[in-house]
């Protein structure tokens, strides 16, 4: 094989997983596989429940619906291959899969990221401005607002692509994950990573920092709106349609500004796959049964669904 250093040397990855629960491996694989399936189930009844009831065509209905189809997304791009690698003792991925499902989880993931400040933004108008709400939230409004979510997270996710897309890999392979990630991706490069990793975090810190302070500051103008309103009860009742946005934030935010906003040559890949399994197998899992599970409308209108739909 030639030397060139521009030459990529390295044609496959094998994926390391988790090869200290390798007499677990059976158990593992019932445990995601049921978990993937209630994620999906999870987010297909929301999507459908939502698009089938008319009261729930609103702004707030709408984003959630548009979290659900990015959170199958997100989910099915990590997992899927995460199962088969505990099903299969060939656990490799090619180059250019591996790049593909790194762009793909990167720009889905920073795609949750900005629809979680338009959320925040949303709940803003909402509770902060009710008379002027609907005049400017509109289907046309909600759709370019989503739209732009997408977007962003694709061209966020360029910038990381591109700072990898110039680094030479000439052995090993083995990735230390059950993903393809940043992270290990990096450490198995025979370039000098350090720019790479410093623009790479600064990059990740933009993403994340910019969409949470939004997200901060539409909760504080809500929470300074709330504390004017006389009663217990009405206090709640304004700030009880938040209270699952915030779960869902603090989560979502913890991890991954735990993975991807702090310099990797702190990381440890040990902790680091334990905290891809929570953002990328528990966080979906969890994220519909706060949102929506638990949402009264949610549950009127699929009980209404499943009566109509149900035998005469």
């Amino acid at each position: 094989m030639s030397d060139s250093s521009e030459t990529f040397l390295v044609t496959e990855f094998v994926l390391l997983g988790f090869p200290e629960l390798c007499h677990l491996h059976g158990l593992l694989f019932g445990s995601f596989l049921t978990i993937y399936i209630v994620t999906i189930l999870e987010n297909l009844v929301i999507t459908v429940v939502i698009r089938a009831s008319h009261q729930l065509h609103t702004p707030m209905y709408f984003f959630l619906a548009d979290l659900s189809v990015l959170e199958t997304l997100y989910t099915s791009v990590t997992v899927s291959k995460l199962l088969a690698g505990l099903l299969v003792q060939a656990k490799t991925i090619s180059f250019s899969g591996c790049l593909t499902q790194l762009f793909l989880f990167l720009s889905l993931a920073s795609s949750e990221c900005f629809l979680l400040a338009t959320m925040a933004c949303d709940r803003y108008l909402a509770i902060c401005h009710p008379l002027r709400y609907s005049a400017i939230m509109d289907s046309r409004m909600c759709l370019h607002l989503a739209l732009s979510a997408w977007l962003g997270g694709f061209l966020a996710s360029f910038v990381s692509m591109a700072l990898i897309s110039h680094l030479s890999f000439c052995g090993p392979n083995v990735l230390n994950h059950f993903f393809c990630d940043i992270s290990p991706l990096l450490q198995l490069s025979c370039s000098d990573t350090t720019a790479t990793e410093i623009l790479d975090f600064v990059a990740a810190v933009a993403v994340l920092m910019t969409s949470l302070l939004v997200i901060m500051v539409s909760y504080a103008h809500i929470l300074a709106m709330v504390l004017r309103i006389s009663g217990g009860a009405g206090r709640w009742k304004a700030f009880s349609t938040c209270a699952s946005h915030l779960v869902v934030v603090a989560i979502f935010y913890t991890t991954t500004i735990f993975m991807y906003a702090r310099p990797h040559a702190d990381s440890s890949f040990d902790v680091n796959k334990l905290v891809s399994v929570i953002y990328t197998v528990v966080t979906p899992l969890l994220n519909p049964i706060i949102y929506c599970l638990r949402n009264r409308d949610i549950r009127e209108g699929l009980a209404k669904l499943l009566w109509t739909t149900g035998p005469s």
